[in-house]
Parts: C-alpha cells; sequence; structure tokens
C-alpha cells in the first residue's frame, strides 16, 4: 500500500507544468550584476542569421551594462554582421574547433590561440548562445582557463564546474530569439524588445542607393548556408519572371560564392526586369533589402536580414527547422513549404527529393507580389502549405 501511494506521488510531480525535472546541477548560479561588469564577451559561432537573431539578447545586455566593453565573438562570417549592430565595441572573428563538421578541421594551436586572446581580453562575464543541438562546454571551458570569471550556458548535458551558471534550456522549437532571451532572464537580465534589428551604416546605404532601379523593386537571394534549404535554382528563375511580368523589377543577389547561383537564377527568368547584382559586402546587401518593396529568399540570412530592417519576405521554407522555430518577429511574410513526415530534420543535405520544398513558382510569384502591394501587419504572417502539382 505504501509503495502504492509513492509511486502515485512521484507521478504526479515528474509531470507538473508538462516538462522534465532539470539536472540537480543546474540552474543555481542566480542573478548576475552586470552593472558591474567592465568587459562582456558574448559567443554566437555560427551563422548570419543567428548573430541577427542574437540582436535583441545584445541589447538587453548593454542596457544592463552601458558602461562595459561588449564583444562578439563570431564565425567569419557571422562577423559580417557586426558593422550593423550599435551595441557592440568589438568583434572576434574565429573558426573554433567545436563548430566544424570535419574531425580533423580544428588544431591544438589554433585552441590555445583562441585561449590566449580571450585571456588577453581581460573579460570578467561570459555569455555562450547557442542552439538546442550545440554544446556551450568547450567555449565555456576556454572561459574558465582564461580566467573569465562569470561564465553563463544553456545545456541539458552535465558540464560540472565549467559554467558558474547553468541554465537548464526552453524546449528545443523555442525561437532563436527568445531561447537567447531565456538565457538572459535565467540569471536576472530583462528584455529590451523582442526584435531583431540592424543599423545600416551610411556608407553602407549610399553604397546601395546605386544598385537598384527607381521605384518599387524586390530582392531576391537564392542562397543559403546548406543545401537543404536551398529552392531549385529554375524554380526562383520562374518565379523571379512571374514577379516582373507583374510589374516588380526584381535584383537577384548573393555572395561572391554565390555567384554561380545567381546566374543561373537570371538564366533561368530569361526577362529584362530580372537582374544580378554584384557582390557587395553584408551591410551595402542589407541596405539594399531595406530599400526593396519585398524580399524573395530561402530559410536562411536573407530572411533573417529583410525581417531586422523592416522588409517583408515571402520565404521558401524548408522542412529542416518548424515554422516557428525562426520565423520573422516583425515584418509581413509568407512562409511556403509542404508538409512532409521528416521536418524538421536539421540535415544539411535532403536525404529525400526535397518534397518540402516542392513549392510552385507561381505560388511563391504571388506570395511576394502581395506583400509587396499590399503591405499587412506582421500578425497577419502565415504558414502556406503549398500543393503537390
Amino acid at each position: 500500500m505504501r509503495l502504492d501511494r509513492a509511486v502515485v506521488a512521484l507521478s504526479d510531480r515528474g509531470t507538473v507544468a508538462g516538462a522534465p525535472l532539470g539536472h540537480p546541477g543546474a540552474d543555481r548560479g542566480g542573478p548576475v550584476d552586470l552593472g558591474a561588469a567592465r568587459r562582456i564577451l558574448v559567443v554566437r559561432a555560427d551563422n548570419i542569421g543567428d548573430v541577427v537573431t542574437t540582436t535583441p539578447a545584445l541589447r538587453a545586455i548593454r542596457a544592463a551594462a552601458p558602461h562595459a566593453r561588449l564583444d562578439l565573438l563570431a564565425s567569419p562570417v557571422g562577423a559580417t554582421v557586426a558593422p550593423m549592430i550599435d551595441v557592440l565595441d568589438g568583434v572576434l572573428a574565429v573558426s573554433p574547433s567545436w563548430q566544424q563538421l570535419s574531425g580533423t578541421a580544428g588544431t591544438a594551436a589554433g585552441e590555445r590561440e583562441l585561449l590566449d586572446r580571450l585571456t588577453t581580453g581581460r573579460y570578467d562575464v561570459l555569455f555562450v548562445f547557442t542552439s538546442f543541438s550545440q554544446s556551450p562546454w568547450p567555449v565555456a571551458h576556454l572561459g574558465l582557463l582564461a580566467g573569465i570569471g562569470t561564465r553563463v550556458v544553456h545545456s541539458r548535458e552535465f558540464g560540472g564546474a565549467v559554467a558558474t551558471h547553468w541554465v537548464t534550456p526552453p524546449p528545443d522549437t523555442t525561437h532563436q530569439v527568445d531561447r537567447a532571451l531565456h538565457l538572459l532572464a535565467a540569471v536576472g537580465v530583462p528584455d529590451r524588445g523582442r526584435a531583431p534589428s540592424l543599423q545600416i551604416p551610411a556608407d553602407a546605404e549610399q553604397a546601395a542607393a546605386g544598385l537598384h532601379p527607381p521605384g518599387s523593386f524586390a530582392v531576391l537571394a537564392p542562397g543559403a548556408s546548406c543545401a537543404a534549404r536551398r529552392y531549385e535554382s529554375d524554380r526562383f528563375g520562374e518565379a523571379a519572371a512571374q514577379v516582373a511580368r507583374d510589374g516588380l523589377p526584381v535584383l537577384v543577389a548573393g555572395s561572391a560564392g554565390e555567384t554561380g547561383l545567381v546566374e543561373r537564377v537570371v538564366a533561368a527568368a530569361g526577362r529584362p526586369g530580372v537582374t544580378a547584382v554584384p557582390p557587395v559586402a553584408l551591410p551595402v546587401f542589407t541596405a539594399l533589402l531595406r530599400r526593396a518593396a519585398v524580399a524573395i529568399t530561402n530559410n536562411s540570412g536573407g530572411m533573417h536580414l529583410a525581417d531586422a530592417v523592416g522588409t517583408p519576405v515571402a520565404v521558401t521554407y524548408a522542412g529542416t527547422e518548424l515554422p516557428d522555430d525562426l520565423r520573422p518577429r516583425s515584418v509581413p511574410a509568407a512562409l511556403l513549404g509542404c508538409a512532409v513526415a521528416c521536418s524538421p530534420c536539421r540535415q544539411l543535405q535532403c536525404p529525400f527529393d526535397h518534397e518540402c520544398l516542392d513549392i510552385p513558382a507561381g505560388d511563391l510569384a504571388a506570395a511576394a507580389v502581395a506583400l509587396a502591394s499590399t503591405p499587412a501587419s506582421p500578425e497577419e504572417d502565415r504558414w502556406i502549405v503549398a500543393s503537390t502539382p
């Protein structure tokens, strides 16, 4: 009889609020007094979109520590966003071993060099922002070795005393903006808004002014950091041609490494109203997005940049993530995709036939034209499940 009662009580406690209990070593750090910090390092060492979605957290840290130096540790590509984040004082562009796919990419010499940079930085506080699948422990351990006294991380895995503030993360499908702000809230740092934002330098605005035609236009960014998120270039071209036929010129843009992709899209469109933009620095590309009536992108950095500068966006949204994981926060958006059983797959390469992006080009064009001509409030953002042809 006593055993039965114990089992019932344990079952009841284990389902409180529908959430699993955290590790007994987590969530013990208490508040962090950022007002006393002199030098703060924030880590977000992956792609452009990840850095953009970290901007609300950076604003919150700056508001809590107005007199501290605030630096960002980012990947080389992520660091290109830094000139548009006005709350930052500096950026450390690194390619750390824990962000590499190959087991042979990292070197002991590279880790020692990074440790030296962290030590020389004399940081008081380290915030490590991650996605649900990333581990904070490698860089937190470097922070420990570098003498950073306060080290704040999210993790479900045991890391001993490597972090001073080990926070149980929210559910894996939490939006990246909210995930970062959750980490801050756990140590007593209030948010200062949940919409990503960027400040474009004046010289980038001037450079962008010479890249587009007079009047309204669309920007199509066909690139993405992984193949699993890329809509077919021929279909992008078909969609661009239809948008141009509807009276909205389309500028197709990408990085220097995406020149061939941009050319294929323009060739597939085959219309004078669809033209290529030469590769430009990221702030100039972002300024071009800001001037556009609508952006057309994959679920990629272009989508987040458009969101951060207030441009409506039509997105070919792959099944790599769920719509609520990364959707735009502050602009009207149409997310187009096909419902598939394997989503969210989190893959870099689609192991099947990319059924999640089997979107008719006409549907994408219609969504873009509608967003450009009849702007809606952000609350009208929608997830469009395309019909399979």
